[in-house]
């Protein structure tokens, strides 16, 4: 089966009131897990290419990875998307390599430079055939090559939202309502807490219109605990509690990314495995236990959290 853009993925997702999961990919190993879960669970996918992962895997690897992965799982829609694209440059070579969906990223620039970039990258991928998510407000926190003191993170505001679609013509639009980047989202002994408030009067506003949330790892305490008994140092890594997330899916969010925990759950078999036998050097090895682990995560993703599990067919038709 070949790409398909997120269009029918989030008709569906809004309807039934569950989500669809983009997850990130830099390697081989990464791929499989995230393919094989799905395949195996019957799920609808998102696969995130960011621009670190393209400088560090090369783009032409990735999308034969992703082509391979297609081969391997040809009974699921998957859809590939670029994330956080920085500028016109880069989604249109994403457009033109081949992807079928991409981010433009203007957050930090002023709502009417954000408007202006939007559209022009809207106006181009429209023209082939390709989908568009853009975002108003700001995460806080680090992941790949975005960077954001949480002084400088600043919440949606909903009423800029109307004006924001209408304008650029984005189909899908991410928001900022208390989710960040990285392992590290809330400081230790706080309650995580995300804006349902904002994400509701968001949906008012916008009836019918799908929703993003970036930055939406958990952090599962099952692989931070792997890592630091096996030699790792992510004291106080806090992610977004999943029944948050389960809520977010039920309301208007039809995609929710997820990277760090995907690094987490391949770093964690990596450490076990070097850790318990320091004399092991067949990476073979040790990314089978990771790969295996980063499966695992996805599997638990797809049907405990997002409820996008047996969903592939009903998108398919």
């Amino acid at each position: 089966m070949p790409l398909v853009t997120s269009t029918e993925m989030f008709k569906k997702a809004y309807e039934g009131g569950y989500a669809i999961g983009a997850f990130n990919v830099n390697n081989m190993e990464i791929v499989q897990g995230i393919t094989e879960a799905a395949g195996e669970l019957n799920a609808p996918l998102i696969l995130q290419v960011s621009a670190g992962a393209r400088k560090y895997a090369n783009h032409t690897y990735l999308m034969k990875l992703v082509e391979a992965a297609l081969i391997e799982n040809p009974n699921i829609p998957v859809c590939l998307h670029l994330d956080h694209g920085a500028d016109f440059e880069i989604c249109k070579s994403c457009i033109d390599g081949g992807f079928t969906s991409v981010m433009i990223d203007g957050s930090s620039k002023s709502f009417e430079d954000n408007i202006a970039l939007s559209r022009k990258v809207v106006e181009y991928a429209h023209d082939h055939g390709v989908v568009v998510e853009g975002e108003l407000g700001t995460l806080a926190g680090v992941e790949d090559e975005v960077k954001v003191k949480a002084e400088d993170s600043s919440y949606t505001r909903p009423e800029e939202v109307e004006e924001f679609v209408s304008r650029t013509g984005v189909d899908s639009l991410a928001i900022a309502i208390g989710t960040s980047h990285g392992a590290y989202k809330f400081k230790p002994g706080t309650k995580p807490q995300l804006r349902f408030d904002i994400l509701e009067e968001v949906a008012k506003r916008l009836p019918g219109f799908p929703i993003v949330l970036h930055g939406a790892s958990s952090v599962s305490q099952e692989y931070v605990k792997i890592i630091q008994e096996h030699g790792g140092g992510l004291k106080d890594a806090i992610g977004i509690p999943e029944d948050m997330l389960r809520q977010a899916a039920k309301m208007a969010v039809c995609k929710i990314n997820i990277d760090s925990d995907l690094r987490l759950a391949l770093t964690a078999g990596v450490r076990q495995v070097l850790f318990e036998d320091p004399s092991k050097f067949d990476p073979r090895e040790y990314l089978k236990v990771g790969r295996q682990y980063v499966k695992d995560v996805v599997a638990h993703k797809i049907k405990d959290v997002l409820g996008c599990e047996g969903k592939a067919s009903e998108i398919l038709g």
